[in-house]
């Protein structure tokens, strides 16, 4: 396997899977750690507003993330207007620097609507990316499937625009795949390294591979993980369905066709009974 094709690059780093896995959720955090291990990973989220950094037990976080293996990525989980989300991002950015990890200037922004849909804010959004990548942020943006925010987040300053397959934890996988085929067509069309992750609603390993096919560059997942019966042999599935999909998005796949095609050479057939 070309391990090359299976690295991401984002925001001047390069990691060496394109699967993104969220550290929430989990019944344990050995069963946390076991899992990002099985995914393959090389980044992992930190919701800072939101995560507890020490368990029932008293374990901390932190000291079942191996900050030499992963990149860890703070997450604004939980804010829903701009000036907390800049607050969290700064926040994260100071724990982080103080850990002596390389992704202190990276955010994963999320600026929520409300508290149902967890759908994201369109235009606390957009400030709170122009504000933070003005404060230096390498900001990957988490938004909705619409292709017109996604071009104004890029327009921004985002180092990544994270459109949602669905609804945060939803497990529906990919609800509108042509509107995520138009913001990998309008995010890519000047600059086809541009990376576009996909984010929330994940559900499965098929619905990892059909992210890959489509053409994006990267998932992140967490609860599609965390809540599956086993945590670990999903996390296993996971990583194996981001190479194929992305191998298969490589490859290119044949046209569909309404009538059938022989795949088998026609020279030599005999057309007629010989009686």
């Amino acid at each position: 396997m070309n391990t090359l094709i299976h690295r991401l690059s984002v925001a001047g780093k390069t990691l060496d899977s394109r699967v993104i896995v969220g550290t929430g959720k989990y019944d344990t955090l050995e069963q946390m750690r076991n899992a990002l291990e099985a995914s393959g990973t090389s980044c992992v989220t930190v919701a800072v507003r939101r995560e507890k950094l020490y368990d029932r037990d008293g374990k901390n976080l932190l000291d079942f993330i191996d900050l030499d293996r992963y990149t860890l990525l703070p997450n604004t989980a939980g804010c829903f207007n701009a000036k907390d989300a800049v607050r969290v991002a700064r926040m994260g950015r100071e724990i982080l620097s103080q850990l002596g990890n390389p992704g202190a200037d990276w955010v994963k922004l999320e600026v929520l609507g409300d508290t149902k849909t967890l759908l994201p804010d369109p235009v606390a959004t957009l400030e709170a990316c122009e504000r933070l990548v003005q404060d230096g942020f390498k900001v990957l943006c988490y938004t909705s499937d619409c292709p017109i925010m996604a071009v104004r987040l890029k327009s921004a300053g985002a180092s990544s625009v994270m459109p949602a397959a669905s609804p945060i934890g939803s497990g529906q996988g990919i609800l509108n795949p042509n509107n995520l085929k138009i913001i990998l067509e309008y995010l890519k069309s000047d600059d086809p390294d541009y990376p576009v992750i996909i984010d929330a609603g994940v559900g499965t390993a098929s619905d990892v591979a059909q992210v890959f096919e489509l053409g994006a560059d990267g998932v992140l997942l967490n609860t599609a993980i965390a809540h599956a019966r086993d945590p670990i042999l999903m996390a296993s599935a996971v990583k194996h369905a981001a190479i194929c999909g992305r191998e298969a998005y490589l490859a290119g796949r044949i046209p569909k066709r309404l009538y059938a095609m022989a795949s088998s050479p026609e020279e030599g057939l005999i057309t007629s009974r010989p009686w």
